[in-house]
């Protein structure tokens, strides 16, 4: 189970729930969303594959070298929102929790040393993690895109573990290696 320490001090556990289609056979994974241990909401049907993509998008963005000097501040270029899970019932009404990660640039002044009013802007990106529960009350964790790809990275060997199986590493596959195939009698 994958978690993180969030801004107000509260910890945000996401623990992958199998699914499983009609002859029991495990295909996916949902998110189960804990704040600080106490059940917080439910996201992601089936995302597993698609988080295994971003993960390994962010973990490409960290090793190429480009506009940022620092690997924490790269991230995919492109996109200002990483991924946007959400709470969806058979009927379609949205509501029992969301899971986003967006990205933001965030400038700073750096004061010269010795004081004075000269300085440098600093200028770094982070992901911004906010997960909503059903109540409406919103957590969020500011991220590095070393620690978003370590998060990521543990939550879809969590759902792995679980699935039993492993996420294809083509860059467009949205397939479960071995998912689909069942043995049929002749």
């Amino acid at each position: 189970m994958g978690g993180l320490r969030c801004v107000d001090g509260s910890y945000l556990s996401v623990d992958p729930v199998v699914c499983r289609d009609r002859t029991g056979a495990p295909y996916e994974v949902t998110l189960a969303l804990r704040r600080d241990g106490t059940p917080y909401g439910t996201v992601g049907e089936r995302c597993g594959w698609f988080l295994a993509r971003v993960a390994r998008e962010v973990v490409r963005a960290r090793d190429e070298s480009g506009a940022w000097a620092d690997p924490d501040d790269r991230f995919p270029e492109g996109t200002e929102e990483l991924f946007a899970l959400r709470y969806r019932a058979r009927t379609d009404v949205v509501g029992q929790g969301e899971l986003r990660c967006q990205l933001r640039t965030i400038p700073s002044w750096v004061p010269r040393e010795g004081g004075g009013q000269r300085g440098e802007w600093r200028v770094t990106r982070r992901a911004f993690l906010e997960a909503w529960g059903g109540s409406g009350v919103g957590l969020r964790a500011v991220l590095t895109s070393g620690q978003l790809a370590g998060f990521l990275n543990d939550l879809v060997r969590e759902a792995e573990a679980r699935l039993g199986t492993h996420y294809r590493t083509e860059p467009n596959s949205n397939v479960i290696w071995g998912a689909g195939t069942v043995l049929r009698p002749r």
